[in-house]
């Protein structure tokens, strides 16, 4: 699911047990060095935005950021809010499964209409 997009980003909704969305660049574009300083900042920006807004609603254990590009190899960043009581903590979300999760986390939906907002 898309939450936002201009010119230069899109940002998705990762369909997970965690809070989890995605910065893509808009362009198609390999790496993050390549990106236009403008570029660079507006995923910078909206970074910062989901991070606090992620640590502020669901008060995480921690704030997992990841580049990974291989299977897609266009600039993205993963930003998920991470529990001790998720299914792979404290591995990555694709690492090796841990426990069944048990999560008591506030409204995805409410989440993602607060956060629309500060976009």
């Amino acid at each position: 699911m898309e939450l936002f997009r201009n010119n230069l980003i899109k940002i998705e909704v990762e369909k997970s047990e965690i809070p989890w969305l995605k910065i893509f660049t808009i362009d198609n574009i390999k790496e993050f060095s390549q990106c236009n300083l403008e570029t660079k900042n507006e995923i910078w920006k909206y970074l910062d935005i989901i991070e606090k807004e992620m640590i502020s609603y669901f008060k995480p254990e921690k704030i997992n950021i990841a580049s990974f590009g291989n299977y897609v190899p266009h600039v993205h960043f993963h930003i998920m809010a991470r529990f001790k009581e998720d299914s792979y903590f404290p591995e990555p979300m694709w690492g090796k499964k841990q426990r069944d999760a048990n999560l008591d986390l506030p409204s995805f939906e409410k989440f993602y209409e607060n956060i629309k907002k500060r976009f």
